[in-house]
């Protein structure tokens, strides 16, 4: 089975920026739907960003928007989100997530959607 490990984090000042990488140990990972969440403490896990398997329809949560970038590095098997202009609200454990039954290449925005996890990274913005 396909197992992922997302990278990172770490404690950042607000303003400040961060990349999280998530890999794939299988080449598999290519022809699956993933999204990044967050979870926040004594929140729920949240959905932050999205991307196709083909990379062509990327979506995020309003409160990202013109701050968070996603990507895919198809052929190394990774996906990442790239985290500019980090503010305090930002903070939480990230975590990266994968559609694994075949799917046409498209966006979801549910955690229920997702039925791979990795173990998750954390960023900490601080004031």
């Amino acid at each position: 089975q396909v197992q992922l490990v997302e990278s990172g984090g770490g404690v950042v000042e607000a303003g400040g920026s961060l990349r999280l990488s998530c890999v794939a140990s299988e080449s598999r990972f290519n022809s699956m739907n993933m999204g990044w969440f967050r979870q926040a403490p004594g929140q729920e896990r949240e959905f932050v960003a999205a991307i196709s398997w083909t990379g062509d329809t990327i979506r995020y949560r309003d409160s990202v928007k013109g701050r968070f970038t996603i990507s895919r590095d198809r052929p190394g098997n990774a996906v990442f989100l790239q985290m500019n202009s980090l503010k305090p609200e930002d903070t939480a454990r990230y975590y990266c997530a994968v559609k694994t039954r075949s799917d046409l290449p498209r966006i979801f925005f549910s955690r229920g959607d997702y039925d791979l996890w990795g173990q998750g990274t954390q960023v900490t913005v601080s004031l």
